[in-house]
């Protein structure tokens, strides 16, 4: 894991949760699985193929911050709109798609065609970051109910994310004409990654599986400060459909356990 990597977990996951502890804010601890599906250069926008290929896994761990329940007195905090109804959630994630054109352009029985259809790629994804997650229902009330209680949620935040992909031709090395699509000349593609920041939306909700541990569903949009995420970017001032970044929707289960 590289240097940056371990010092951002340590930043937004081990100094909230023992920073904080001394504040009296409880702790919650959980995992995820899930899939994504990535809106990338590859394939035509708003086609179903596209939509449906390249789609891939997500994983992660997640702590939140409880304002509404102290750890040092077993006892609620301070009655306030702000600590019954917010949570703040530190998240540490992977996501993996394997990327290909889908769609008419890359059907058709022509040289043009053929190298689309003979260009792949592979965008793997590492995120870390935070966000502030709203609950319209009382936080008191869902921690209090019997199991089986539900509780919305909505989220924003921000996170830094590392990429690697890995774009190549089944035709041989790209950065030719036989090989490669003329879009995408002379610098379009890239297999180098790097990182750049994203924002994250997300809707979903909480089910109280026993007195301390939920179980969670959201659907979350990602998008990306940056259009290389995938390895492919084509000239945005010769190509104006090419204006959107990279973007990806998450659809996440996981468990959350309470620790104090």
């Amino acid at each position: 894991m590289p240097k940056i990597l371990r010092n951002l977990l340590f930043l937004t996951v081990f100094i909230p949760f023992h920073g904080n502890s001394q504040l009296g804010f409880s702790h919650e601890l959980g995992v995820f699985v899930g899939g994504v599906a990535f809106q990338s250069d590859f394939g035509v926008r708003h086609d179903f193929e596209t939509n449906k290929g390249n789609t891939g896994f997500a994983v992660g761990i997640v702590h939140y911050l409880n304002f509404a329940y102290r750890a040092e007195c077993n006892c609620y905090s301070p009655d306030s709109y702000f600590n019954d109804h917010f949570k703040l959630r530190s998240e540490l994630s992977f996501n993996s798609t394997k990327l290909e054109h889908f769609g008419e352009y890359a059907e058709k029985n022509t040289i043009y065609g053929q190298q689309l259809k003979a260009m792949k790629g592979e965008a793997k994804v590492t995120d870390i970051g935070m966000q502030l997650e709203y609950y319209p229902w009382s936080i008191r009330q869902f921690t209090a109910a019997r199991n089986g209680a539900w509780a919305p949620f909505v989220g924003l935040g921000a996170h830094f994310s590392f990429f690697q992909n890995n774009t190549y031709s089944e035709l041989g090395p790209l950065g030719t004409p036989a090989t490669t699509f003329p879009d995408y000349l002379p610098d379009g593609y890239s297999s180098e990654g790097g990182n750049t920041f994203s924002v994250v939306s997300s809707i979903g909700t909480r089910y109280k599986l026993t007195e301390l541990s939920d179980l969670f569903v959201e659907l979350r949009w990602q998008y990306y400060f940056s259009d290389w995420v995938d390895g492919l970017r084509k000239n945005p001032d010769l190509y104006k459909e090419n204006k959107a970044n990279d973007w990806n929707l998450w659809f996440n289960f996981g468990y959350i356990y309470y620790l104090d």
